[in-house]
């Protein structure tokens, strides 16, 4: 199966046209954060989601934990898809499916430990896919991704093999270990943001060693 894959801490119209371009099937799009790179205002979302075409996903990364503040934010920005960069409680899940029918849920699990195992099983039921990632939001500033760290990715391929939902695997990623984290964990899509960056901008050269990486680690 091909691995897709989701360019993340889109910026400008321009980064989102480029991501596409090289085959992107998800743009990510992140909304205020409590750190990490990326954030953009709620305005150039709102333009950069407009003008994505069909077959591609517009994913918000919100770390809002309450539903009315999340179905408010997808009213403003029209996306298409909901990362939730926190955990949330079971209750937000029923009010995002019933008051915005047709949109994607993707909740984020930090892969800190074992613990995530349990996690990833307790919120699958209730989502369209699950993003691994090596965030830390026990710590007194929360980190909810962008860290440019990877994780242990024999809990993640565990994770992948016990729940029943699509994974996408981010943290850390490049073109120089993405082949091995594809042919460990096996997931549906791999997620990357600033492994395809150099000093911020999207880098074209290590857009396209990491398209090309991807395209290898799933060839036959």
């Amino acid at each position: 199966m091909k691995v897709r894959v989701k360019i993340c801490c889109i910026s400008s119209l321009e980064e989102a046209r480029l991501a596409i371009s090289y085959g992107a099937s998800a743009i990510g799009l992140v909304s205020a954060m409590p750190s990490g790179p990326g954030p953009i205002p709620e305005e150039l979302i709102t333009e950069i989601a407009a003008t994505i075409p069909p077959g591609v996903s517009s994913f918000l990364l919100t770390s809002k934990q309450d539903a009315a503040s999340i179905i408010e934010q997808q009213r403003r920005t029209r996306v298409n898809a909901l990362q939730l960069a926190d955990a949330v409680p079971l209750e937000t899940y029923r009010d995002l499916r019933r008051e915005l029918p047709g949109i994607a849920l993707v909740q984020v699990v930090h892969v800190t430990g074992d613990q995530a195992i349990g996690e990833a099983q307790r919120v699958a039921p209730y989502v369209n896919a699950v993003l691994l990632d090596s965030g830390n939001p026990s710590l007194a500033v929360k980190e909810l991704g962008g860290t440019g760290r990877t994780h242990d990715w024999r809990i993640s391929r565990r994770i992948r093999d016990e729940v029943e939902v699509p994974i996408f695997l981010a943290g850390g990623l490049r073109a120089e270990n993405v082949t091995d984290a594809i042919r460990l964990v096996k997931p549906y899509a791999v997620d990357v943001c600033s492994g395809v960056r150099t000093n911020g901008p999207l880098d074209q050269r290590k857009l396209r060693r990491f398209f090309d990486q991807v395209e290898s680690a799933t060839e036959p």
